[in-house]
């Protein structure tokens, strides 16, 4: 029998059929992915051949197809593995908040840049449309333009006025599609509004902290009536870029790929070099200063999940 994985809790993962029916299943003996070194081996979204056993109603996985694409982040040791979030994704939707709480340029830019290194298409949702007032709706249509600019599309979304929400579920239609972003943004609260019989449990912010309280433990593969997938994730703090070459993360600034090579130097990393092309661009406006501070930061290493 064949399905993809939905859920993995550990050693057991819920494996969905064909037929739309949840299979519990273990892997079989001490199941291994030759060359691919991650605290999981089978992860939500990989498709899997398995075989009941016999007299229960579980399942046993012997086979894990290759993967077209996946995205991982570090495991939450203090080891160097890294762990799997999901695999064969047609694209990643960053839900997004200008406030209550907020999400730093420094958090979304390293999210695109992780979907570009693995290939992943990236959308931006702003979420809490309602709220964007006093202010906050002018720098949210300046954010909207900046990334659209890059080449991201963008959409303002509202679960308590409806807003985009339409848009939203064109969006995610006959596609399986990564839900990321920080606890608070409003992940659950929009999938139960644009898919109600889900009922995923949504969580409160802080007033203290203005942050959102985890309320999602285990990435979770979810079937949408309008026709697809949507992954669910929990609220992620460290988001990819494991064992990127610093050299390499400017390719994965859609605005610094057409300059990458007209610097003067082959290995010039875009930080204080002479005849920079990149700097260059920065100073002439071609590229936001606000974007080039988050490329700053990730190839200096600085924490900027928060």
């Amino acid at each position: 029998m064949q399905g993809i994985v939905v859920k993995s809790t550990g050693s057991w993962y819920q494996v969905r059929t064909e037929k739309g029916t949840i299979i519990l299943c273990r892997l079989k003996g001490k199941f291994r992915l030759s060359g691919i070194k991650h605290t999981n081996p089978v992860t939500v979204g990989d498709v899997v051949d398995f075989e009941m056993e016999s007299e229960s109603e579980n399942g046993v996985i012997h086979k894990i197809y290759e993967r077209k694409n996946y995205i991982i982040r570090k495991a939450n040791n203090l080891s160097k593995q890294t762990h799997i979030i999901a695999s064969n994704l047609d694209q990643l939707m960053l839900i997004a908040t200008l406030a209550f709480p907020k999400t730093s340029f420094g958090f979304i830019d390293r999210i695109l840049v992780t979907a570009e290194a693995y290939h992943i298409p990236a959308i931006i949702v702003f979420n809490k449309a309602d709220l964007m007032q006093n202010g906050f709706d002018q720098m949210l249509s300046e954010t909207i333009q900046l990334y659209e600019q890059v080449g991201y599309p963008c959409l303002k979304t509202s679960a308590k006025t409806g807003e985009g929400l339409e848009e939203l579920k064109a969006m995610l239609c006959n596609k399986t599609t990564l839900l990321s972003g920080h606890s608070g943004v409003g992940k659950s609260t929009l999938l139960n509004t644009i898919e109600p019989a889900l009922n995923l449990k949504t969580g409160i912010i802080s007033n203290y902290s203005k942050k959102g309280q985890h309320t999602t433990t285990f990435a979770e593969m979810h079937h949408l009536s309008i026709g697809g997938f949507i992954v669910d994730t929990p609220g992620i703090r460290e988001f990819g870029l494991v064992d990127f070459d610093l050299a390499e993360v400017s390719h994965y600034f859609k605005e610094m790929q057409p300059l990458i090579g007209q610097c003067k130097y082959n290995n010039c990393m875009h930080v204080n070099e002479p005849e920079c092309a990149i700097q260059a661009a920065v100073v002439a406006g071609q590229i936001s200063e606000q974007r080039f501070s988050s490329y700053l930061s990730i190839i200096s290493n600085q924490d900027i999940y928060e």
